[in-house]
């Protein structure tokens, strides 16, 4: 049995669609989508049971810090600090020689002064000296006191006072010798516990309920404005909701085949849009993956910043513009839309206005689009994600200015977040030379690398076959002007064309743009002269996978003469062997024909300006006469029946051909002589 050839691709898009019915957020059939200050979207909603009616947060939070501030700590004495404390004192000053039992009296006459005022630690000191703590309440017995702090000393500030209460010089030395600053800690403690659960009690007073919506009576109607109050309303129904386990698993298992409809049908397009319109890709597993894993990607980001954070908005961070950008500079502008596009509705579901998130994303999109177009510089992407910026605020404002009708709907949250989104974009030059390594792809950047005429292997190519070098550069200008006009991809036909000929830096006298005078294939038979001359497109690929150039580049080598003929060595063999049956493998390319639109307009562009020097006069008919028959002949010989070309687009390369030519070969005003 024949393997179906696309299994991989579909598997890819199975998985794909698996993973993000997976992630995707547990919502209810009872959740809504609404934001603060924005019209309720919905019918009428009742209360299905009694709804308490709670404080914003924004007002529970001020009455808790207003409770924080206003808050008198617990602190309790330490009876057992006060009695070691006077006991370690005795012993050190009993130990303490040449001192009067008078001067050992007084020091602990005042170390029970002190104790008996209050000892705290030195942070607690502090903050009584910045005025915050002027107060306290004591625990004792089960009851609370209030006391004043301004008798308080910390343990420095204590063994300090008794030094200035007892100035004599045999008190200091007793003071100094017992060592009673070490012997002082604070007997006045913070009761953590106590202090905690009050604080705890008035914020849960402050944060209960101030009112009960009935069961049955109206909470919000179509077009009512969500103020901060019915935000909080709203958000309790669906919290209770959920609670009660409103649903059942019948609807959930509904739920869950729906999310796996929704997001399958959205893959499945894009499958066979690729399938349909871009063939090339399709046929291509790794390509199908990359595209794949962009969607899967920014659709888990998506989902997992709208989990962290309350706010819906927040999901404008997610720089949904990189998606065109990445998939532009390594295919088309279509498919990039395209991908995009899925990618928005899959994640507009979770949108806090999901109108509002398509238009505003797609429109970023497009901006993304156009603006790298043709990228050749990192510095445009700086200016590609001022534009989405751009984009993103007048969208924003548009579609709000016209739903409310003012200017004072307009939040400056999201423009922060399409701000962070803006700066997000500027970094996909990372992503694409990540990309570029793992799946093998090759840029627009990469192709502007290539095209400079300083790299290696063109610097090899200008010295060893000077007339070769400039025969592509006269091709390069030829091609990428025709392709620019059917829309191919130019900066990839201006590389290709500019390493086409590689291969004849091998044999360089062989070929008559390098030539002087000498033909080394008059003194070889028409057959060796094929084989070296067709052996430059192998020779080419060679030297191209020695140099490391992408296999796009490589394809231009190999299909630049397709499984065309070497029509010279051909026609000379059957002129010399008239009798005989000539064998075609040996005069032809090895091929394959063209695949693309890009190497077909490359091998027109080859043939027409080699051709194009042997002219006797470059008048429009002439040139016109020539670009017809050699780009006919070709199509006649079914050189580009494997290329998606399209005869609009023959006829314009055609038109594009005699009008560069006439403009090259164009006649000079003759100078007169000097008399």
């Amino acid at each position: 049995m024949k393997r179906f050839p696309y299994w991989t691709q579909i598997s890819t898009f199975i998985l794909t669609t698996l993973i993000i019915v997976w992630l995707m957020p547990r919502t209810s059939t009872s959740t809504y989508i609404y934001e603060v200050n924005r019209p309720w979207n919905y019918k009428l909603l009742t209360a299905p049971f009694d709804i308490p009616i709670h404080l914003d947060s924004l007002s529970v939070k001020a009455a808790c810090d207003s409770i924080d501030r206003a808050f008198v700590p617990v602190y309790r004495r330490n009876k057992t600090v006060d009695d070691q404390v006077r006991l370690r004192a005795t012993q050190a000053l009993a130990d303490v020689n040449g001192i009067s039992a008078s001067t050992r009296s007084k020091v602990e006459q005042k170390l029970r002064d002190v104790y008996q005022a209050g000892v705290v630690d030195e942070n607690t000191y502090s903050t009584i000296l910045t005025g915050r703590l002027q107060t306290v309440r004591m625990a004792a017995d089960n009851t609370l006191t209030s006391k004043s702090t301004s008798a308080f000393r910390s343990p420095r500030k204590a063994y300090e006072w008794i030094k200035q209460q007892l100035p004599d010089d045999e008190t200091h030395y007793a003071i100094e010798q017992s060592k009673l600053a070490s012997i002082l800690v604070p007997n006045i403690e913070f009761d953590s516990e106590t202090s905690n659960r009050m604080r705890d009690d008035l914020h849960r007073k402050a944060s209960a309920p101030i009112g009960v919506i009935q069961q049955g009576e109206r909470i919000i109607d179509r077009g009512d404005i969500v103020t901060v109050q019915l935000y909080t309303v709203l958000k309790t129904y669906e919290q209770m909701h959920a609670e009660r386990g409103n649903g059942g698993t019948g609807k959930a298992i509904y739920i869950w085949g729906a999310k796996l409809l929704y997001v399958g049908l959205l893959i499945a397009l894009f499958a066979l849009f690729l399938y349909g319109f871009r063939p090339r890709l399709f046929r291509q597993p790794k390509v199908c993956l990359f595209l794949a894993f962009n969607i899967l990607a920014f659709s888990i980001f998506a989902f997992l910043v709208t989990a962290s954070f309350a706010s819906g908005a927040v999901i404008y961070v997610v720089p949904f513009a990189m998606i065109p950008i990445m998939v532009l500079v390594f295919f088309d502008g279509r498919t990039a839309l395209f991908t995009l596009l899925v990618t928005i509705l899959i994640c507009a579901v979770i949108a806090p206005y999901p109108l509002e998130f398509i238009v505003m994303q797609f429109l970023a999109g497009v901006v993304a689009n156009i603006s790298l177009r043709e990228m050749s510089r990192r510095s445009q992407l700086l200016r590609s994600a001022l534009l989405v910026f751009i984009a993103y605020s007048l969208g924003y404002t548009s579609l709000n200015v016209m739903i409310t009708g003012t200017f004072a709907s307009l939040s400056g949250r999201v423009f922060g977040f399409c701000a962070i989104n803006a700066v997000l974009i500027s970094f996909a030059y990372v992503l694409i030379f990540i990309f570029e390594r793992l799946f093998g792809f090759t840029s627009l950047v990469a192709l502007v690398e290539l095209s400079d005429i300083n790299n290696p292997i063109l610097r090899e190519l200008s010295s060893e076959c000077p007339g070769t070098f400039q025969h592509s550069m006269a091709v390069s200008n030829l091609a990428s002007d025709a392709a620019s006009k059917v829309g191919a991809n130019v900066q990839l036909v201006r590389a290709g064309a500019l390493y086409h000929d590689i291969g004849k830096i091998n044999n360089p006298a062989f070929f008559t743009e390098n030539q002087h005078g000498v033909n080394p294939h008059d003194a070889l038979e028409p057959e060796q002269s094929a084989r070296i001359i067709i052996g430059h497109v192998t020779d080419g690929v060679k030297k191209a996978e020695k140099a490391k150039l992408p296999s796009v580049i490589r394809r231009f080598i190999l299909e630049h003469h397709g499984r065309g003929t070497a029509r010279y060595f051909y026609l000379t063999w059957m002129k010399n062997h008239p009798d005989e049956t000539p064998d075609p493998s040996l005069f032809s390319y090895p091929g394959p024909n063209p695949q693309s639109i890009e190497t077909s307009i490359l091998m027109m562009a080859d043939a027409v300006e080699a051709a194009s020097r042997s002219l006797r006069e470059y008048t429009p008919e002439a040139i016109t006469e020539l670009v017809n028959r050699i780009i006919d002949t070709q199509i006649a010989e079914g050189l580009h029946s494997e290329s998606p070309i399209s005869f609009r687009d023959v006829a314009t390369i055609k038109e594009t051909f005699i009008q560069r030519l006439r403009t090259i070969y164009h006649s000079r005003v003759a100078y007169p002589d000097k008399k």
